[in-house]
């Protein structure tokens, strides 16, 4: 079975979602389906046709949100030993050697990452490069526009 790391910020908003898709957008579909049914002939009636396009995405998406839950693994960067290593939860302050630029992220499962709002994927290449990584070390990172070199200024258990 895959395991899904995950915080529980990010397990607790994917048991609203699954709960607002089943409890809201759900029925909504379904009477939607059986409204246009209503209105005769199924193979040209554009509203059937969306709401069963609907169905299908909704009940996608019940399947894996589903499937990423019974295969969580929620890791709660609190309760870890803070060692001050950067691992999955925690929230790095990291500086471009080059610019001296900061940038503040949160390492986080792929449903939580939200890059905007400073929360990266595990799986994204510059989590990749500072996991393992102390306070004080050095991470050359691979981007699209060459290597970066950033420095690790503060790894923070929250």
């Amino acid at each position: 079975m895959q395991r899904y790391p995950m915080t529980p910020q990010g397990h607790a908003a994917l048991e609203t979602e699954l709960k607002e898709l089943k409890t809201v957008d759900r029925p909504r579909i379904t009477a939607a389906i059986a409204e246009a049914r209503e209105h005769g002939d199924l193979k040209e009636n554009a509203e059937y046709h969306a709401a069963r396009e609907q169905q299908g995405f909704c009940e996608a998406r019940i399947r894996d949100i589903e499937a990423k839950l019974s295969g969580a693994q929620v890791i709660d960067p609190a309760t870890l030993p803070q060692e001050g290593r950067v691992v999955f939860g925690v929230t790095v302050v990291i500086e471009n050697m080059d610019t001296e630029e900061e940038k503040r992220y949160k390492i986080v499962g792929d449903d939580e990452a939200d890059f905007k709002a400073g929360k990266i994927s595990v799986n994204s290449p510059i989590a990749r490069g500072l996991i393992g990584k102390s306070k004080g070390d050095e991470a050359r990172i691979e981007t699209p526009s060459g290597v970066v070199e950033y420095e690790i200024m503060e790894v923070i258990y929250e």
